[in-house]
């Protein structure tokens, strides 16, 4: 029998529900133990030992490394691939052996996704699953992230208007993400999907005729960890609107209009600029023409995709008269400067609208 290992993953929102549903599968002898929750102290180990001009994610996935290796995890997994995101494994494994800590790293770019390559990784490592049962693994916890982000969409958009069933709904989701952890395969998983869209849609919402709606784009790391954001997402529902957000895992995965965003972006971008850049002007020209009442482009200080952009969405909220708001995050950042600014962008939209 292989020895028992600690295997630890950066966090980054609720996805670590599904993750460590699939890792516990791939890794049975294994304990699958995530990052633990992240603090101010996670951000201050990140910018300690990572280069000054790198982009916030790293420096929260490399506090979360430091603290997992802290507690006693001895395998990291990184997946890498995409943007910047594929080089960060590279530096950070090389940051952390120069700190002394002693571990294996999984880094799937470094496999380049090549099914073959991926397996033989995970074999080396413990897994005693073959080729179909890994799939099946992945299977089971693609449909978690389906399920989990159906309900978070909802959420967004109604949890504003449910007055004190706002707990309520909050309970379902936490009880969704509960019973995922332990969901058997593909069949409950989605059962247990169906059934709590059904409940969260029974609440009794006060929903107004014509909401305030507020949509969000931008970074794809910043907008899905609410720690990194401070938590912007609540704080506009607790503003009193409808927010929407289609940058999640299962847009990234599954939607095919990610496929065909340089079309959707139409004449504001000629060329793509790399990561998400061309999501968020695609998906900011798309929130224009539905009639939503503002956006507000989040993103990581020194992400060059985002900030390549920002001229193509600000033509975007002239040519619609759609009010845009820039937010831009780093450890530098202060969350009360972040919600003056919001405050402020949030009475700006209701003063328009009387």
């Amino acid at each position: 029998m292989p020895k028992k290992k600690i295997i630890s993953f950066p966090l980054i929102g609720n996805y670590s529900v599904p993750i460590t549903r699939l890792l516990r599968t791939l890794f049975p002898d294994h304990e699958i133990r995530p990052a633990p929750a992240m603090t101010r102290r996670t951000l201050e180990l990140g910018c300690r030992h990572s280069p000054e001009m790198v982009c916030s994610p790293f420096k929260y996935t490399l506090g979360n490394y430091i603290e997992a290796l802290e507690q006693g995890a001895e395998i990291l997994l990184q997946t890498g691939m995409g943007c910047l995101f594929g080089y960060y494994g590279e530096v950070q494994e090389k940051i952390l052996r120069e700190l002394g800590y002693k571990f294996s790293f999984i880094c799937f770019s470094r496999d380049a996704a090549r099914p073959g390559a991926i397996y033989r990784t995970l074999r080396e490592h413990g897994s005693p699953l073959n080729p179909l049962q890994m799939v099946t693994a992945l299977r089971t916890a693609v449909a978690g992230i389906r399920a989990m982000d159906c309900v978070e969409n909802y959420m967004r958009e109604n949890i504003a208007f449910v007055g004190n069933d706002a707990g309520v709904m909050e309970k379902l989701h936490t009880r969704l993400l509960t019973e995922l952890a332990d969901a058997a395969d593909v069949r409950a998983v989605n059962a247990l999907g169906r059934r709590y869209n059904t409940a969260i849609r029974n609440i009794t919402t006060g929903h107004p005729d014509k909401p305030v709606k507020i949509g969000i784009v931008g970074e794809l790391y910043t907008i899905m960890e609410p720690f990194s954001n401070f938590h912007l997402e609540q704080t506009l529902g607790e503003s009193g609107a409808a927010i929407s957000r289609k940058m999640n895992a299962s847009f990234l995965l599954f939607d095919r209009s990610n496929r065909k965003s340089l079309r959707g972006a139409g004449d504001y971008l000629t060329y793509t600029a790399g990561a998400n850049g061309v999501d968020s002007v695609a998906q900011t020209v798309d929130y224009a023409r539905q009639g939503y009442d503002g956006v507000i482009h989040v993103k990581a200080f020194g992400c060059t995709p985002e900030l390549n952009v920002v001229p193509a969405m600000q033509k975007v909220g002239r040519d619609y008269n759609m009010p845009i708001l820039n937010l831009s995050f780093d450890s530098h950042t202060s969350e009360t400067g972040v919600e003056t600014r919001l405050e402020a962008f949030m009475d700006m939209i209701y003063m328009r609208r009387k």
